[in-house]
């Protein structure tokens, strides 16, 4: 915890901060017949089963400096999966650790699989989605980082936004309660942040048009992103775009925009 730049403030107890990440990211994708958006919703779950998913938040626990006390995880029928981690500030005693925990060794006969951290969790979620209606698929992740203490879930976020195929992105950050330096004065957050953006790579600023709504008074910030360039081939399924003519390649970009806008916005246009 830093004021004023290099001092730190020595803290009375453990720093009771509540740093909250929410991410959630979304993929879309031309599917054309009912059999192409079964075969995208297969290839999804497939993808990102909940052992890939597992892996991603492990990951993501290392990253910001815990510890993982238990993992629990869930593949659905017929699609979508679930992964929670318990995680830790600091790697917990085996004698303190509740027999309930596995540390995320996950042995054959275990069907669940959560993950907890100490004080602290990380999960993930997966939502395949298609009608037969539409010829656009679209996949959405939502993953959430809940720390207390000095780690922050802020550092995992560019190896998120980077472990999907993002058309969009909506993030959110929130820093709740207080916590108190030795002369019994309060904090309400401890690190500088006026956006989201502050925490993401110049890489990836520079492929999304962004939508920032703060309310500093109260440490909440919300970050939306937008894919700027759309490169067709990436959006095809079972289809190869040399096989298109050019004013279905118009109709498929055009449907693919409109997509985008409308779960960007929170509209239907």
């Amino acid at each position: 915890m830093e004021k004023h730049g290099k001092n730190k403030i020595k803290l009375y107890g453990f720093n009771n901060l509540t740093k909250s990440l929410s991410f959630n990211i979304y993929d879309i994708c031309y599917t054309k017949t009912e059999e192409d958006r079964k075969k995208y919703i297969e290839y999804i779950d497939e993808q990102y089963n909940s052992e890939r998913l597992t892996r991603i938040l492990t990951n993501v626990t290392e990253i910001i400096g815990a510890s993982v006390l238990n993992v629990a995880k869930q593949d659905y029928d017929p699609q979508g999966a679930s992964v929670t981690l318990l995680i830790s500030e600091e790697e917990v005693p085996l004698y303190v650790l509740d027999p309930s925990c596995n540390r995320g060794i996950i042995t054959p006969i275990r069907e669940n699989i959560v993950g907890h951290l100490d004080k602290s969790h990380v999960t993930v979620h997966t939502y395949p989605e298609s009608h037969p209606q539409n010829d656009l698929s679209t996949f959405r992740v939502d993953i959430d980082v809940s720390t207390c203490g000095t780690i922050s879930p802020l550092k995992a976020l560019n190896y998120l936004i980077g472990s999907f195929d993002s058309d969009i992105i909506t993030i959110d950050y929130r820093v709740r309660g207080f916590t108190r330096d030795v002369d019994g004065e309060k904090h309400f957050i401890d690190h500088k942040i006026n956006s989201v953006q502050n925490y993401i790579s110049e890489e990836t600023i520079n492929r999304y048009n962004f939508i920032d709504m703060n309310i500093y008074q109260s440490n909440i910030f919300h970050t939306k992103m937008k894919l700027r360039d759309l490169d067709l081939s990436n959006y095809l399924f079972e289809i190869k775009e040399e096989d298109l003519s050019e004013d279905e390649k118009k109709v498929i970009l055009d449907k693919l925009n409109k997509e985008m806008t409308e779960i960007f916005y929170g509209i239907n246009i």
